[in-house]
Parts: structure tokens; sequence; C-alpha cells
């Protein structure tokens, strides 16, 4: 199960789309990053109902706050009213350091909080070497 997993990163930020991918060939991560522009994109990959993306059976999600039609927060509030989605594990990568974001983040669950602007002294290192150890180590829920 856990070489299915995929990372699925919601981002509408070309430049930060293409460090992650970067950083992903850098730090070697064999598992598929699926990218999505926004919430409802999201939505529609994890629900099956992409065109062009298939159904993941393992995901955890990367997730931006800052986004157009459905931001990151909206997305957290519809997959944790969700009984299919809402034990997924979500980890926020977001240029927001506000107090009330990084709260409102947390009541809904999130596994982690990672501030983009610590990316540029070996933050963005640091996080791909979190989230390669923590899905070889944690036993994922399926999508169902």
């Amino acid at each position: 199960m856990k070489k299915e997993t995929v990372f699925l990163l919601v981002e509408d930020d070309e430049v930060d789309i293409m460090a992650m991918k970067r950083a992903f060939r850098q730090h070697k991560i064999a598992n598929d990053l699926v990218v999505t522009q926004d919430g409802m994109e999201a939505l529609e990959v994890l629900n099956g109902t992409h065109a062009t993306i298939p159904r993941p059976s393992s995901a955890i999600v990367l997730l931006d706050l800052n986004m157009p039609r459905m931001n990151g927060h909206e997305f957290l509030d519809a997959i944790r009213h969700d009984e299919r989605l809402k034990s997924l594990v979500v980890f926020i990568l977001t240029s927001s350091a506000h107090d009330s974001d990084i709260q409102q983040a947390y009541s809904n669950h999130v596994a982690g909080y990672i501030v983009k602007s610590d990316f540029a002294n070996g933050g963005l290192t640091q996080a791909l070497e979190l989230l390669d150890h923590y899905w070889r180590v944690v036993e994922l829920p399926p999508l169902t």
C-alpha cells in the first residue's frame, strides 16, 4: 500500500510547483507528485471525477491556503465533512504565518503547518525529509 501513496500538491503558484517538483527529484522521492491548482480540482482527484488524473488509492495532501475558487481552509472543511475523505493526512505549505490561519488549520486536524518563507534557509529540504520519512513510518488510511 505504501508504494501507491501519492503526494497531492494543491498549489496555484507555478514557481512553487516547479520548486517542489525539483526538490522531489533532488531528494529522490519516488512517490508520484500529483499537482492540482486549487481545492476544487483536488476534490475531483480525490473523488475520482477528474478528467485526466486517476484517483489515488492513498494520498498525503500538501495544501496551500491562498488559492482561487476554493482556498485551503475551504478544502479542509470539505474533506473533514466527507466520510470518505475525513481521515486524509494533510500538511499545510503556505506563505501565511498568521496565528488565525495556523489555529484554523490545526482545528481541522492537519498533520503539520509549514511556512514557505522557511524554505529559503534549508526549510524545504527539512520539510521533504520529514514527509519522506513520515509516509514510510506511518500507516495511512486508504481512500475508500
